[in-house]
């Protein structure tokens, strides 16, 4: 079992910490507030007066923080971890914060010694509390499975997604993608409602469909976009594109802004005029390939 240091017991942090102390490591833990600590005192954590005293007590120290400002302050301000990390000791970052910052951390204290991973986590306060959290890990391969068994106390679904930062940048792409896969259903929910259909029969028409975020992650993007395989057609763009106007038409007779679904039918819209209309409907990724300058292919298909 290892020592390990925890700073930030917060809705998150709190739970994670009392996860990793249930599976049996000595731990040491630090918040702004002393109070946010009783639980972990009670069942045997030490506590620590700052960063610095928690890194010299810790082999492994655990941030879990609001943001990159609380981050920084921590991990390479004064009396921060660096302070008192010793050689070989590995700091690992919980907290949904900077690609830019974790990336500059992690050179910094590789000059001292020290190795870094970031390891965002997804899942909410219940995920916390039932240690049923993805833990998406960003760092070297090796150090990844020498720290993965504290990280399994965390969560159920760890995974190293690439090299320092690439944990981050997948959370931030996670919670991105979400909140606006939520605004869009939103649109819709809100249109059929006022439309005329019950919530309830709604939602179940939706949760029921072929279609759904689900099935674009688990099918198209492995099956198509992957693969760059546009010209077998599942549904076609031509289609796509004639249903969201229906929908945006709708809108406008029933005055329910759309404003989601209005970008999509232009970007449809630009699809068709480059002449894609009965290819899949899934070329309008290539619309956003050309404007980022790249490509999502793994040549496997």
């Amino acid at each position: 079992m290892s020592r390990v240091g925890f700073i930030g017991l917060g809705n998150m942090g709190g739970p994670m910490a009392l996860n990793v102390a249930k599976a049996g490591h000595t731990m040491v833990v630090t918040d702004i507030r002393r109070e946010a600590a009783k639980p972990h005192l009670d069942q045997g954590a030490q506590w620590a007066d700052s960063p610095k005293a928690l890194a010299q007590a810790s082999e492994i120290v655990f941030t879990s923080l609001p943001g990159p400002r609380e981050v920084e302050s921590v991990a390479l301000g004064p009396g921060g971890i660096l302070e008192g990390a010793a050689r070989g000791a590995v700091y690992v970052d919980l907290s949904t914060s900077s690609a830019t910052l974790i990336r500059r951390i992690h050179y910094i204290y590789a000059e001292r010694g020290v190795d870094v991973l970031d390891a965002p986590v997804s899942g909410g306060v219940p995920g916390a509390r039932s240690g049923k959290l993805a833990v998406l890990v960003g760092g070297d391969d090796a150090l990844y499975w020498r720290i993965k068994p504290v990280l399994d106390a965390i969560g159920d679904k760890v995974m190293r997604v690439g090299e320092i930062g690439c944990g981050t940048i997948a959370k931030l792409v996670h919670n991105m993608v979400s909140a606006c896969a939520r605004m869009a259903i939103a649109e819709g929910m809100t249109l059929g409602v006022k439309a005329g259909v019950k919530p309830e029969a709604l939602l179940d028409a939706l949760q029921r469909s072929s279609f759904g975020q689900g099935r674009v992650l688990k099918e198209m993007i492995p099956n198509t976009v992957f693969p760059g395989n546009f010209d077998t057609v599942n549904f076609a763009l031509e289609l796509l594109r004639k249903d969201v106007g229906l929908a945006t038409e709708l809108g406008r007779e029933y005055h329910v802004p759309m404003m989601i679904a209005a970008l999509a039918e232009q970007q449809l819209e630009e699809a068709l005029r480059r002449g894609w209309g009965q290819r899949d409907s899934n070329s309008i990724f290539l619309l956003q390939e050309e404007r980022a300058g790249v490509h999502l292919r793994t040549g496997k298909g």
